[in-house]
């Protein structure tokens, strides 16, 4: 017998839960509603999976694990925003009226149209930038202006950092740029941010070469073909020697036609990273990469003499089309 729902009142929570811990016992979510249920409950993906499959909590316990994620307080504001869009009500921006926000130029639209990313200068202040930066040097352990402090086992061979709710990170979250830029491209303004996490990508040495990721999608390839974002705000100047974000521009353009050259038997992922070039995208501190999920992409080996230090983050509206078919 599957528990009924408590306190928070979001019946898709619920079911949400009871697919994973009861499984069979409700109809699974469509995938875009569980994207914007997680972010806005402010929860990582992968945490909350991990959570849930290793410790098989009751419901009453995995809402408590909820509210304690978010530091044992969730706005009842947020809530009731969250409920409305989930029930099909118009909800507007989390951060506000969007109307006077600057977003992207004209030009910043062709670009986005023409090669398929677009980098939103200024999408946070230099400061807010610096203090994000700093907050993940100390996760980490590390001196920003000690070298031999980046390669701390704190770090491992990898470049991803899970820290996902220091205040420095939750506030640019709620940069009013980033959504209105965000806006802009999806055409609506009822999105929710992710919960994702930190990047730390340290000049390559001997014993730490890069570890990737490389060329890559987080997207399925098999039609139709769908409209997602993705984005990297750099906390520190990246040059494109410096692991720099790097794509394939304008392939969201020519992947159908792309994918019918690939040879039979091929895996198309692996043909890609044989076959395609991509483009290091440099750009300064507190800029924002935002790139359509089409386009292979990937980090690459920093040779410079700094650490790329970023932010990830994307957002969706409540309810948008995908494939549900996965194909790589």
């Amino acid at each position: 017998m599957v528990e009924a729902a408590t306190s928070l009142g979001i019946d898709e929570l619920h079911t949400y839960w009871a697919c994973v811990c009861a499984p069979g016992s409700a109809a699974p979510l469509p995938q875009d509603v569980v994207k914007t249920l997680l972010a806005g409950l402010r929860l990582n993906v992968l945490e909350t999976l991990r959570y849930l499959h290793q410790k098989q909590p009751s419901y009453a316990q995995f809402e408590a694990w909820v509210g304690e994620r978010n530091g044992g307080e969730l706005k009842e504001v947020s809530l009731t925003r969250l409920r409305r869009a989930l029930a099909g009500e118009a909800v507007g921006a989390e951060v506000g009226n969007l109307e006077r926000v600057e977003g992207l130029t004209a030009d910043d639209l062709a670009h986005w149209h023409e090669h398929g990313y677009v980098v939103l200068r200024n999408a946070i202040s230099s400061e807010a930038a610096e203090t994000a930066e700093r907050a993940i040097y100390d996760f980490l352990g590390m001196d920003r202006d000690d070298p031999e402090s980046w390669y701390r086992e704190s770090l491992g061979h990898s470049i991803w950092v899970p820290l996902l709710r220091h205040p420095a990170l939750v506030a640019n979250r709620r940069a009013p740029r980033i959504h209105k830029a965000h806006a802009q491209l999806w055409g609506r303004e009822d999105l929710w941010v992710t919960i994702d996490q930190g990047g730390f990508n340290p000049p390559e040495r001997k014993n730490w070469p890069f570890p990737g990721p490389h060329l890559h999608w987080d997207a399925t390839l098999a039609e139709p073909h769908r409209l997602e974002l993705q984005g990297i705000v750099y906390l520190a100047d990246v040059d494109e020697d410096q692991g720099a974000f790097s794509c394939v521009p304008g392939f969201h353009r020519t992947l159908k036609q792309w994918l019918k050259s690939v040879p039979a038997g091929v895996n198309a992922s692996d043909h890609a990273r044989r076959t395609l070039t991509m483009k290091p995208i440099a750009a300064k501190r507190g800029d924002m990469i935002i790139w359509h999920h089409l386009l292979p992409h990937g980090s690459s080996p920093n040779r410079a003499q700094r650490p790329r230090v970023v932010q990830y983050m994307s957002l969706r509206p409540t309810r948008f089309a995908y494939t549900e078919e996965w194909k790589s």
